[in-house]
């Protein structure tokens, strides 16, 4: 059976299950495309939608998922190749773990994950392509974000592999700012103080719990030159540098209300995700190292925690103006 899991190098399948693709794309990863609705609550109660601004938002949405289909395909095509990924998903991890990578789990062939990743970045192109072509406005930062994104999507792990030169940790928070705020600008023609502070606070939320995920992976990022924080600084040095950028989270969400760019009452409503972040840090760079993952699934969920609150919040604003 496809879902077999054996020995990495072993065996091959003679036909690809639909599943090895989800898991391929990891398309059970669903926090960046939590842009959407933050992006409806931010526009819908103040900024009715024309049919093209419809258009904009789903075409970002088709392709964001496109293209982190194809990032996520290459990701693990160059894992499997360099061998980072067996080191950290070989066949004595738990079967659920290592089904996740699909390679490596025997599920799928590599010539099959390279061919559909081109496929789903020729997709995000054509998305994102026909999105700036329909958009009712084109402000300069939001062309250049997207375009920006578009070769530094695919390019995180594949030709300029980006994220072993040092640019894994920018690229996630880029990644969210550039879905929250880039579609954004285009049906807008503007970002307004609120509306930025939202995008920031949103592309923050997956950078802080990938840079959990980078503790538990040193050794084999070491392996293969991929040079993240954790690999580069001291363990003390990469713990101050997530505890910086809890504390930027926590200024963004306190600062901006003082400031009025926000509401007043924001950096209270706000409150949790920084109680969340703190004990995220505490659980899993104070407690130690076993509870590295358990740190990680908690940033995922105060990221979901966070956009709910985000949602609310605008909603509550009557939009992000």
């Amino acid at each position: 059976m496809l879902d077999t899991f054996a020995p990495v190098g072993r065996y091959r399948p003679t036909a690809a299950s639909w599943r090895a693709y989800v898991r391929l794309a990891k398309l059970d990863v669903y926090d960046y495309y939590l842009a959407t609705p933050l992006l409806l609550a931010m526009l819908l109660p103040a900024h009715p939608l024309t049919g093209r601004g419809w258009a904009v938002i789903g075409l970002f949405l088709v392709g964001g998922i496109a293209m982190f289909a194809g990032l996520c395909s290459l990701d693990d095509v160059t894992g499997y190749r360099d061998g980072s990924d067996a080191a950290n998903y070989g066949p004595d991890a738990p079967a659920r773990r290592l089904a996740r990578k699909p390679l490596i789990a025997g599920t799928l062939t590599e010539r099959r994950a390279v061919r559909f990743a081109w496929w789903a970045i020729a997709a995000q192109f054509g998305c994102w392509g026909l999105a700036l072509a329909i958009a009712p406005h084109r402000p300069w930062w939001a062309v250049a974000g997207t375009l920006g994104c578009l070769f530094a999507g695919f390019q995180y792990s594949w030709w300029l592999r980006l994220s072993y030169r040092g640019w894994q940790e920018f690229l996630l928070a880029y990644y969210g700012w550039v879905f929250v705020l880039a579609p954004y600008g285009l049906i807008t023609g503007r970002a307004d103080g609120f509306a930025a502070v939202l995008g920031l606070v949103f592309g923050l939320g997956p950078l802080l719990f990938g840079v959990y995920s980078n503790v538990n992976d040193i050794a084999g990022d070491r392996a293969v030159g991929r040079r993240t924080v954790a690999v580069l600084a001291s363990p003390a040095g990469n713990a101050a540098f997530i505890a910086a950028l809890s504390l930027l989270e926590a200024a963004l969400l306190l600062a901006p209300a003082q400031l009025g760019y926000t509401p007043r009452w924001f950096a209270a409503f706000m409150a949790p995700v920084i109680a969340l972040r703190a004990g995220q840090f505490t659980l899993g760079l104070v407690a130690g190292s076993q509870e590295i993952l358990r740190a990680r699934r908690l940033g995922i969920h105060t990221h979901r925690v966070c956009t709910a609150l985000l949602v609310a919040a605008c909603l509550l604003n009557g939009g992000a103006a």
